[in-house]
């Protein structure tokens, strides 16, 4: 199970190999998630800046994922290792902890879970909070060569039609009503829209399985599936929620729509349709 609920975590505080990581992080705001993690935290919680820590330097889109190598020497220096138990939570029902998920799970570490319902979860319960910042010992992460479960523009386009395709951005902007960001509005070619903000329930917690199987019902059976959102964020939630429905296996595009919409003569379909190859 990938998930973990606030009564769990919050029986594990003493334990001596867990390690909590706070990955609040706002599109509007980037620097807002560490003031709210020195205001206050769950007890014993590190920060995880998405963009510092999670992204890196060169590659596809507005959040390229670092080499593992280099992941695995940050997340390391924050004491995160093999031995630990990890939570990982954030105020947007997991949009931006997912990504932390995913990529430890992409360097093999195999006891990450995201907290069920994020840090308003945990404060609803008045679980206890403190702003001190802890001080773990450096870990150790081996990490592989390359990411696990990543594709990029050319796998995409030259697979269209042949791929099961989940956009998980706000509707608006998959129908191109809008686009806050990036230089075009729309979606990729016979993408399916899947909000990732629909994979909740009206607490921020993930519904239940049988719930997000339905979401997802027809994806994966015969061909790959690849989740893609506006930067290759958010895209890590419908892999999570899709794991919890049962479709493992499910592909990343790293850059997605900010790789998409920045090249050039790559296809755009508008509306509410999929649209075709």
């Amino acid at each position: 199970m990938a998930l973990i609920t606030v009564d769990d975590v919050a029986a594990r505080l003493d334990d001596p190999d867990l390690r909590i990581c706070d990955v609040r992080w706002y599109l509007a705001d980037p620097d807002r998630g560490r003031r709210e993690y020195d205001a206050s935290h769950l007890p014993g919680a590190v920060f995880v800046d998405l963009e510092q820590d999670l992204t890196g330097s060169e590659g596809p889109g507005r959040h390229p994922l670092p080499s593992p190598g280099e992941f695995a020497r940050r997340i390391g220096a924050l004491g995160v290792g093999r031995q630990n138990t990890v939570v990982v939570y954030d105020s947007a029902g997991g949009g931006v902890a997912a990504r932390l998920w995913w990529m430890l799970r992409g360097v093999g570490h195999s006891s990450v879970f995201v907290l069920d319902g994020g840090f308003d979860a945990w404060q609803a319960a008045g679980l206890p909070l403190t702003s001190k910042v802890p001080r773990f010992p450096s870990a150790h992460l081996e990490a592989p060569p390359a990411w696990p479960g990543v594709v990029d523009r050319s796998f995409v386009r030259t697979r269209l039609g042949t791929i099961d395709l989940v956009d998980a951005r706000a509707a608006e902007r998959y129908r191109g009503d809008a686009e806050p960001v990036d230089r075009l509005a729309g979606h990729i070619p016979t993408a399916l829209n899947r909000p990732y903000t629909d994979n909740l329930d009206d607490s921020g917690r993930f519904l239940p399985p049988d719930q997000l199987a339905v979401r997802y019902a027809g994806l994966g059976r015969d061909r790959p599936v690849v989740a893609y959102c506006g930067s290759g964020v958010t895209a890590c939630h419908a892999i999570l929620a899709m794991q919890l429905a049962g479709i493992r296996g499910a592909l990343l595009y790293e850059g997605s729509w900010s790789d998409w919409s920045a090249a050039p003569e790559t296809p755009v379909a508008t509306g509410n349709e999929p649209g075709t190859p």
